[in-house]
């Protein structure tokens, strides 16, 4: 029912020493192929301010690309939360896909981020439609932090697990750069779920189809494997995305979560292997448990794996050929160093965490890996995120890539998920220009399935070959000239030969033309209003603007801000002629008013209206 197989990173390991050493260790759902488990789901939507105009729209066509890939035996909810709650459709069965539609078109952006209260209402909705022969899942979708309701993460985790024991699921979907990353992936990782970057607002549709080929794919939940330590063996750190514990016995269990159809589960582990005799070296014995899918019933599977070493001559294990494992290890080597990087980052251990980086890399290329664009291109995320540790810039967006690149490879084993990164690097404003190809070669960045992809335009070269380009100066829709180009080792890819300019075509804009990454400049001044609403202007978006709400609280009207990141329970001073209850607002700026506990609103005021659905 489980197919297992393992390998070491080295063929044959040295006799007389103690060695460090790699082991990648596979399972897969060997089962006939059957028709696909129902799906109980319901989609809890974020609709606070901050969603407001094109998020919010692409969050809705997300939603409808989900109904219509349901099918009638599949009971779908939809919750949509700001700081109230509602439930637009309550469980039903996935039928009449024309009304689910039309009721997801009706969600409209309102006011603060009530994330616990909607999160708890969607399980509540699974729980009502519970089947154990289901998948029982939540889809949580945030753009923003929670700043009403439970707000704690620890509180929030905890919950996410006690839901996961109750048999309902939850996966977090984090949209743009607001939202806290750090929350969205514990509770993901609490549930047992999956966690999402949606990295830009045409992307929702690609990543919700993605986790729906997922949830279609699970065949398997609860995979746990139980390891015996053979003598003298120590295990010194996991390299998969899984929860460790130690049981009473002494032995260490590693909860792995679903297994997916036609995927590898993979557990990368480091170990230390004491000194041993020729020939073959006892590891561990592993035992592994899981529920798989078999003949539309979930059964108990179990099994046992006796995992051993082959030891050999210092010679014969020098000689030796590295074993095929060699590029999976090293995509989990990459994701672990970027999460250890990132630790001691943020524990200000900034040398620390660009050594573990620059290491790295010179590892990679030391074993040609190199020569693989895949981790070719890993090498270039490798050298971005160094340089902007080293120089104090990986900012939200940086963390976000990196928090979520290292996620998705430690969790999962897809192509599609792994080294997505779309942030414009900050050498491109910096890069020198020019407006003739000349005798060089043009090239151009584009964006492909969530990555930053670089391709050539000029005769001579096959364009649908990836190039290994520098990532620091990518940004989608930029051209550039390079020298010439040479095909890797392997005949793969491209690499760049010579100095690399930024192609501008005459008489067209540069709009990597500034150091910054917006040129508008903040209103100082407080805001002045017409003789009422309706004399304001009107926005679809909200762009660089801080949006602001006007409630009723008792026989007063009051101004909120409902943009992330501000107290929303703060008074604003706010034109009184233009205040209408309900009525959504873009200000160019919101500054902290004298008494250090209320806002100004600052520069130009406008009418937030939403854009048409379709």
């Amino acid at each position: 029912m489980i197919k297992t197989s393992y390998d070491f990173d080295q063929a044959i390991l040295p006799t007389g020493t103690t060695l460090d050493t790699n082991l990648l260790l596979r399972f897969r759902a060997d089962v006939p192929e059957s028709p696909r488990r129902h799906l109980n789901l319901s989609l809890v939507i974020d609709r606070s301010g901050s969603m407001a105009g094109s998020p919010l729209h692409h969050a809705r066509k997300a939603a409808e690309s989900v109904v219509d890939q349901m099918e009638a035996t599949d009971t779908l909810s939809v919750v949509v939360y700001d700081d109230s709650v509602d439930t637009p459709i309550s469980p039903t069965a996935v039928a009449d896909k024309a009304t689910l539609k039309a009721a997801i078109q009706k969600i409209r952006p309102g006011g603060i981020t009530n994330l616990s209260g909607g999160w708890l209402k969607g399980c509540e909705q699974v729980k009502n439609g519970f089947d154990s022969q289901k998948i029982n899942r939540v889809l949580l979708l945030t753009d923003g932090r929670a700043n009403m309701g439970i707000q704690d993460p620890k509180i929030l985790t905890a919950t996410a697990a006690q839901k996961a024991e109750e048999g309902i699921v939850t996966s977090t979907l984090g949209f743009a750069q607001g939202f806290n990353e750090d929350l969205l992936i514990g509770m993901a990782r609490a549930a047992s779920g999956n966690f999402y970057f949606i990295q830009s607002v045409d992307d929702a549709t690609d990543v919700f189809n993605i986790e729906l080929d997922s949830l279609r794919a699970v065949v398997g939940q609860n995979l746990t494997v139980r390891l015996e330590l053979a003598a003298g063996v120590s295990l010194v750190d996991t390299l998969s995305l899984s929860t460790v514990t130690q049981t009473e016995t002494g032995e260490t269990a590693i909860a792995l979560g679903d297994l997916y159809a036609g995927e590898d589960k993979y557990l990368g582990l480091r170990l230390t292997l004491p000194s041993a005799p020729l020939g073959e070296m006892p590891v561990f014995t592993l035992h592994y448990s899981a529920d798989i899918v078999q003949n539309d019933v979930i059964q108990a599977v179990t099994g046992s794996l006796e995992v051993k070493a082959q030891v050999g001559t210092i010679e014969e294990a020098a000689v030796a050929a590295s074993s095929n494992v060699t590029l999976e290890l090293s995509r989990l080597m990459i994701a672990k160093a970027k999460e250890t990087a990132l630790g001691l980052a943020e524990q200000r251990q900034t040398t620390d965490a660009v050594q573990t980086l620059q290491t790295l890399i010179q590892d990679l290329q030391v074993k040609g890996l190199d020569e693989n664009f895949e981790i070719a291109e890993e090498i270039e995320q490798l050298k971005y995120f160094a340089d902007c540790i080293a120089q104090g810039g990986l900012g939200n967006a940086g963390r976000k890539e990196m928090r979520d690149q290292s996620y998705q490879t430690l969790a999962r084993n897809r192509s599609d998920l792994v080294s997505r990164g779309v942030t414009v690097g900050n050498g491109i404003y910096a890069m020198t220009t020019t407006s003739d190809v000349g005798s060089g070669v043009e090239l151009y960045c584009i964006r492909e399935g969530g990555k930053l992809r670089v391709r050539t335009v000029s005769d001579g070269y096959d364009n649908t070959k990836n190039i290994q380009f520098p990532r620091s100066i990518r940004a989608e829709g930029a051209h550039y000239v390079v020298e010439g180009l040479e095909l890797s080792q392997n005949g793969g890819f491209y690499r760049t030969v010579g100095d690399i300019v930024r192609l501008i075509q005459a008489g067209e804009p540069d709009r990597f033309a500034t150091a910054s990454r917006s040129t508008r400049q903040s209103a100082t001044k407080a805001s002045k209003g017409p003789a009422s609403a309706a004399d304001l202007s009107t926005t679809d978006t909200v762009g660089d603007g801080i949006l602001v709400q006007c409630v009723k609280e008792g026989k007063k009207l009051r101004a909120r801000v409902v943009s992330d990141t501000y107290e929303p329970d703060w008074n604003m001073r706010f034109p009184r002629s233009v205040r209408e209850e309900g009525m959504l607002y873009v200000v160019d700026a919101v500054k902290v008013g004298p008494d250090g506990k209320s806002y100004i609103a600052c520069g130009e005021i406008k009418r937030f209206v939403q854009a048409a659905t379709n």
